[in-house]
């Protein structure tokens, strides 16, 4: 469960260490996939939801050009990994560009993933959401 934000930062190899409260063992061998997020920071998939993302993509026909171009766009850009023995996953350079992450780097549980964000970016995205009705939002999905 990906619950919580953490401030790390990202060593001159764009390596980032994931929280240990988020590690499990097999982490080493598992795949985390990495998805540059439209709005502007990295969505990283664990083993569990690559599993259940890979199900979907299988469903997208090869003739359905439409579905194969989202296809092409996403995961050209996106990047498969593991976590290193001491906890780190190492980003690529073009997702640490599209994230405009230079040192300090935020990663924020969504429960079944995380996003990281250049810390600027989330607290402005945070106080956004702070403006938001939560109720309103909780409702919606399902709470």
């Amino acid at each position: 469960m990906y619950v919580g934000s953490f401030r790390h930062n990202l060593d001159a190899k764009n390596r980032l260490t994931v929280p240990s409260k988020w590690r499990f063992a097999g982490d080493q061998e598992d795949v985390y996939l990495a998805i540059p997020h439209p709005n502007g920071y990295i969505m990283v998939l664990p083993p569990a939801e690559v599993e259940r993302l890979q199900q979907q993509v299988m469903g997208v026909q090869m003739g359905d050009d439409e579905g194969q171009a989202l296809l092409n766009q996403i995961f050209a850009v996106s990047s498969a990994m593991g976590c290193d023995k001491q906890g780190r996953i190492s980003l690529t350079d073009q997702l640490v560009q599209h994230a405009e992450i230079k040192k300090e780097a935020m990663l924020v549980g969504t429960m079944t993933k995380f996003g990281i964000w250049l810390p600027e970016k989330w607290e402005k995205q945070n106080q956004a959401g702070e403006k938001t009705n939560l109720s309103e939002l909780m409702r919606k999905i399902g709470f």
